[in-house]
Formats: C-alpha cells, sequence, structure tokens
C-alpha cells in the first residue's frame, strides 16, 4: 500500500506518479481542451465543455458536464448577463496560477495557509473597433498580484515559488508567446 501525503489540498503522492508516468510514456502528456458554444444574441454566448483529450483517447464524460455563458458589460454594449471574455481571460490565467501554485508549493513541501490572486488586463478599444489600425485588438498588459502566507517559508522562499509559477504556468506561457490559433467556416 502506497502512503499519500496531502499539501495544500494536493495528493503529491499522485503528483509525482503522474510526473513519473509522463516522463516514460510522454503522449499521456498531450492533453485537448475542447468547448461548444452557441449564440444568443446580442454579445451572449452559452458554451459547454466538449470531450478532455489525453494521449488521443477521448474522456466523453466531460462533454457538456460545465456551462458557461459570456456577455459584455452595458458600458460596451453588452447585456450585462454573465462573465466577459475578457473576465475569462483572467479567470482562465488565475485558475492556472493556482494549479501551477499549488503543485509546485505541495511538491517543495510549502504549506500555504492563504493565497490570493488580483488580476487586472488594459485594452484599448479603438483596435477591437477599427478606428486606429496601428492598435492591436487584444490586451495591452495584464498585472497579476499574488499574496502568499505560509508561516514555515521565507520571502525568498516565496518569491521563487512566484517565478515558478510564472515559468510554468500553461495558460501564462499561452498568453506570452505566439501561438498559432487556426479559425475555420464550417
Amino acid at each position: 500500500m502506497t502512503n499519500t501525503t496531502v499539501v495544500n489540498g494536493v495528493n503529491t503522492t499522485a503528483l509525482s506518479d503522474t510526473i513519473e508516468a509522463v516522463r516514460a510514456k510522454r503522449e499521456l502528456g498531450e492533453v485537448t481542451f475542447k468547448v461548444n458554444g452557441e449564440w444568443r444574441g446580442g454579445f451572449q454566448l452559452e458554451s459547454a465543455t466538449g470531450d478532455l483529450v489525453q494521449a488521443g483517447e477521448a474522456d466523453t464524460r466531460r462533454a457538456g458536464k460545465f456551462r458557461m455563458s459570456s456577455d459584455e458589460p452595458q458600458a460596451l454594449l453588452g447585456g450585462d448577463t454573465a462573465v466577459s471574455p475578457g473576465e475569462y481571460l483572467l479567470q482562465a490565467l488565475a485558475g492556472c496560477y493556482t494549479v501551477t501554485m499549488a503543485a509546485n508549493a505541495a511538491s517543495r513541501g510549502i504549506e500555504l495557509s492563504s493565497y490570493r490572486l488580483e488580476l487586472e488586463a488594459d485594452f484599448d478599444l479603438s483596435g477591437f473597433l477599427g478606428i486606429d489600425k496601428d492598435q492591436e485588438p487584444g490586451a495591452l498588459e495584464v498585472r497579476v498580484q499574488v499574496e502568499l502566507d505560509a508561516p514555515g517559508s521565507t520571502r525568498e522562499e516565496l518569491e521563487d515559488l512566484v517565478a515558478i509559477v510564472e515559468a510554468f504556468s500553461p495558460i501564462r506561457d499561452t498568453l506570452t508567446r505566439s501561438v498559432n490559433v487556426r479559425t475555420w467556416l464550417a
């Protein structure tokens, strides 16, 4: 029987086993997430999770399991019925930082008593609206403030942990490098 160690709610035994499994069989690390969306009028979209594909095998249990809605605030001509795509972007980064933070803190034996994030993203709508052809429509800057309370750790250890999160967060990596996004008409 294997001893299970849990730090910060993360099963470090399973985490180590997963690392070793992917190291031994790299295709286990190949994952595809899917989301399917349908327009609801105005700026509203209803989406649901699709299959999760890992190592070429689809996990159909995730299809439709979770639902998401998006809209724009009234100030941006939306109905303000749901979270905006810009806020989902920040949520995606915050969620990924949390996974990366919890896993790396746990694997280093850093016990967190609290963890908080504040995220902001600046946009200049003149690019999106076609007013300024030189202004790109995407975010100009994303800022993340991290607050960590880990009584058994030094500030230097926590700063190193934040640097590790920056280096290994898949969503941050996606946002900070050029990624091919293909769009086509079905």
